[in-house]
C-alpha cells in the first residue's frame, strides 16, 4: 500500500516560498529610477534579509540597463558596512538612516539624508506592483510562472506611464 506522499517527492511550498511572522510569502526586491519605474527586480523567499539579497538585485539591475544605479535610497534594514564599501567601490552612494544597534557608530551627511525623502517612489511603485492580486496572493507552485506574472506587471507600469 503506498500513501500519497511516496508519489510525489519534493518541497510541498514551491521555490521561494518562505516562513515570516504572518505565514509564507516571497519577497520582491526591485531598483526603480528616480520617477518610481522598476529597472531591475529579484524574488525570492520571506526568510532572508533584504541586505543579502541587494548584490543579485543590483547584478539584475546591471543586466538590463548596463550600469549600476549610482545612489541607492533604501530603508534601514540595508544598513551594512559591507554595502557601503561595495557601492564606495563603484563610486556611488548609499543613502539609509543608521540602525539604531549599530556597532560602529558614524555622524551621517545631512544632505545624503535628504535625499531619504524621495523613497515614497519606491513606495509607490510597490504599492503598483500589488494592484495585481495574482501576485499578492500566490496561486503559483512554480517560481518560473511567478515570476512570469511579477515581470508582467512590471512591463504594465512601464507601458502605462510611456
Amino acid at each position: 500500500m503506498l500513501h500519497g506522499r511516496q508519489f510525489r517527492s519534493g518541497q510541498k511550498r514551491g521555490l521561494c516560498v518562505g516562513k515570516t511572522k504572518k505565514g509564507k510569502g516571497t519577497k520582491w526586491m526591485v531598483v526603480a529610477d528616480g520617477q518610481g519605474l522598476p529597472l531591475g527586480s529579484t524574488l525570492a523567499s520571506a526568510s532572508p534579509a533584504e541586505v543579502t539579497l541587494v548584490l543579485p538585485t543590483l547584478a539584475d539591475c546591471k543586466e538590463k540597463t548596463g550600469r549600476f544605479p549610482r545612489r541607492l535610497i533604501v530603508d534601514r534594514a540595508y544598513d551594512a558596512d559591507h554595502l557601503r564599501r561595495f557601492m564606495r567601490h563603484l563610486d556611488g552612494e548609499l543613502i539609509c538612516p543608521h540602525r539604531r544597534n549599530r556597532k560602529r557608530a558614524s555622524m551621517q551627511d545631512g544632505r545624503a539624508l535628504r535625499r531619504y525623502r524621495h523613497r515614497w517612489k519606491i513606495e509607490r511603485l510597490f504599492a503598483w506592483i500589488g494592484n495585481w492580486r495574482r501576485l499578492i496572493v500566490r496561486h503559483e507552485r512554480r517560481i518560473e510562472l511567478y515570476s512570469g506574472f511579477f515581470k508582467l506587471a512590471c512591463i504594465m507600469i512601464l507601458v502605462r506611464h510611456f
